[in-house]
């Protein structure tokens, strides 16, 4: 056997082996990857994705439709919208002329709206609306397997798009659309939502300066709910041992009493366990975020003139 043949045949070995290792058939990764979706692994199903266009030979449109469900987790699932404005691109690059791009440029817009680069969202939205004339979509489906519940002009609006809107809402209100017709008045609300935002972003009102206050009050707020999160959720933790002490500390708190005030049963822990458990992090988290405020206050030199104020 001669050197070169020899060198042929380990390297095609090498190759074989690294396939072995790298795992499945392509078709059971993306069904794998359609899988976490569902179960709202999101960053997973992403990587999943990922590993699905790596393995699998597909035609760029194939592609293309892969690439559309990964920015749409980014976008929709992840918030994240830097990696969901780089996939939007990536299928423009991949499909430059086919059906999916109304729906893309939108998303484009969308995406460097949430950037604070208005600027770049309006010259793609005015080249978008210039090419509207030429290119119309015909219902594509991006790749997902969910069923199409609603149709926007030519974006779909699917189950899963559906069971995530309702997830966002606060958990005392998820309850009135557990049943079927609670989800339809869920979709049909949530289409007129989409139906009024779309017409003010035609109109130009995300440039006018009360929306634009209120978007910066609004974030804001959720930057300040987020990092008092994170400092002060890690210290609201509780112990069985903590819940029974606030428990025996507060007995008056849990007791039945009668018209004149006076206590007639104590309820045990475990009838009020629920209650006493959210009343004790409750306690626990205004400790945390006190002491937080004063550390702040201390360390950035804060000083109040009460009698300066009137």
């Amino acid at each position: 056997m001669n050197a070169r043949l020899s060198i042929l045949l380990i390297a095609a070995a090498l190759s074989a082996a690294g396939c072995g290792r790298r795992g499945e058939d392509p078709a059971r990764i993306r069904e794998y990857a359609g899988a976490l979706a569902s179960n709202e692994l999101y960053s997973q199903a992403v990587s999943e994705y990922g590993k699905y266009l790596d393995t699998a030979r597909l035609s760029d449109a194939e592609k293309a439709n892969v690439t559309y469900v990964m920015a749409g987790l980014y976008f929709e699932r992840l918030h994240d919208y830097e990696n969901a404005l780089a996939a939007y691109l990536r299928i423009k690059h991949l499909t430059p002329e086919k059906t999916l791009m109304p729906e893309v440029d939108r998303r484009i817009v969308a995406c460097l709206e949430r950037l604070n680069r208005s600027g770049e969202a309006k010259q793609v939205l005015d080249e978008a609306t210039a090419l509207s004339g030429s290119r119309r979509t015909s219902g594509v489906s991006p790749g997902d397997a969910s069923v199409v519940v609603a149709q926007i002009g030519d974006r779909p609006v699917t189950a899963a798009d559906l069971k995530h809107e309702i997830s966002r809402l606060p958990a005392q209100m998820r309850g009135a659309y557990e049943t079927k017709s609670g989800r339809l008045e869920f979709l049909r609300q949530y289409i007129v939502s989409e139906l009024f935002y779309g017409a003010a972003q035609r109109k130009g009102l995300e440039r006018d300066a009360d929306v634009q206050d209120a978007a910066f009050q609004a974030k804001r707020s959720v930057m300040v709910q987020k990092y008092l999160e994170q400092e002060v959720g890690p210290q609201v933790r509780l112990s069985s041992g903590d819940v029974q002490l606030y428990y025996k500390a507060n007995l008056d708190r849990y007791a039945e009493k009668g018209a004149d005030g006076k206590v007639k049963r104590q309820k045990p822990l475990e009838e009020v366990r629920k209650q006493v458990e959210q009343d004790a992090a409750a306690e626990k988290q205004n400790e945390a975020v006190q002491a937080l405020i004063s550390r702040m206050m201390a360390a950035e030199g804060v000083r109040v003139y009460d009698d300066r104020v009137e």
